[in-house]
C-alpha cells in the first residue's frame, strides 16, 4: 500500500473539520474524494501534504509514517500537491515555474531532464516556456501546476479541484493532462466537485460528507449508486 489514513481528525485552530477519516491508495492507481462543498475533501489533502497539522490520527506514506512533517519534507519524500489555487508565480515565465517545482533536485542535470520530461508530456508549455504565467488562459496555468508538481518526480500526485473554474473544454484538456500521467506511472489522488466526470475515470472513489467518509467502493460502482445518484447527479 503505498498511502494509508488511519482515523484522521484534522481542522484549522478549534474547528475540526475530519472526523476519524480513513482512507488507502495503492501504488499505481486513480483515487478520487468526492462530497459536497464543506465536506473537508481539501482538508484532507492538505493534511496529507502537510499543510495543516492533524490533530489526530496517522498517515503513511510508503512505509513511513509522515504524520505531521513539514510540508518540504513531504515533497522530498515523493508527495506532489497540486492545490485549487495553483499558487503559481505570475511575474515568472512557465519555464521559471516549473524550475520552482525542482528545488528539491539539486542536480542540474537532472533538473534539465525533468523540465525536457515535463515539456514532452504537455507539449503547449513548451510552446509557451518564456510566456508569463500570469497571462496565461485558466486551462493552460491549471496544465502549468500540473506540470510544477511533476517537476520534483513524485511518486503520489495530490490534485485538488483541478476543474475549478474552466470552461468544460478546459477541463476535458486538464483531465486528459492527468490520464497522460497516469500512463506514465504516477499514483493520482484527485479531489474534484464534477462528481460524475470524476467517477468514470478513476479507479475507486471516497464520498465524504460533514467530514467523514460516507461510502467508499470501486468508482463505476459508485457511479451507480442510488444514494450518490440521487444526492449528487441529481437522478
Amino acid at each position: 500500500m503505498l498511502l494509508e489514513i488511519k482515523e484522521l481528525d484534522a481542522g484549522y485552530g478549534y474547528l475540526q473539520i475530519l472526523r476519524k477519516v480513513s482512507l488507502n491508495v495503492d501504488k499505481g492507481e486513480y483515487v478520487c474524494i468526492v462530497g459536497p462543498n464543506g465536506a473537508g475533501k481539501s482538508t484532507t489533502m492538505k493534511t496529507i501534504a502537510g499543510l495543516i497539522s492533524p490533530m489526530a490520527g496517522s498517515i503513511t506514506f510508503n512505509g513511513e509514517e509522515i504524520t505531521g512533517l513539514p510540508a518540504y519534507q513531504i515533497t522530498q519524500k515523493g508527495i506532489a500537491f497540486v492545490s485549487e489555487e495553483m499558487n503559481l508565480f505570475v511575474n515568472m515565465s512557465v519555464q521559471e515555474n516549473l524550475l520552482m517545482g525542482a528545488y528539491i533536485i539539486r542536480d542540474k542535470n537532472v533538473q534539465k531532464e525533468r523540465l525536457e520530461f515535463v515539456f514532452d508530456l504537455f507539449p503547449r508549455l513548451a510552446e509557451r516556456k518564456t510566456q508569463l504565467a500570469g497571462t496565461m488562459s485558466g486551462g493552460e496555468r491549471k496544465m502549468l501546476a500540473i506540470g510544477r508538481g511533476m517537476m520534483s518526480d513524485p511518486t503520489l500526485m495530490l490534485v485538488d479541484e483541478p476543474s475549478f473554474g474552466l470552461a468544460p473544454q478546459l477541463t476535458a484538456s486538464v483531465f486528459e493532462s492527468l490520464e497522460v500521467l497516469r500512463k506514465t506511472g504516477v499514483t493520482i489522488m484527485l479531489v474534484e466537485q464534477n462528481v460524475t466526470t470524476t467517477l468514470s475515470i478513476t479507479d475507486r472513489g471516497y464520498v465524504l460528507e460533514n467530514g467523514k467518509v460516507g461510502l467508499e467502493g470501486k468508482s463505476s460502482d459508485l457511479l451507480n449508486d442510488a444514494y450518490v445518484k440521487k444526492v449528487f447527479l441529481g437522478v
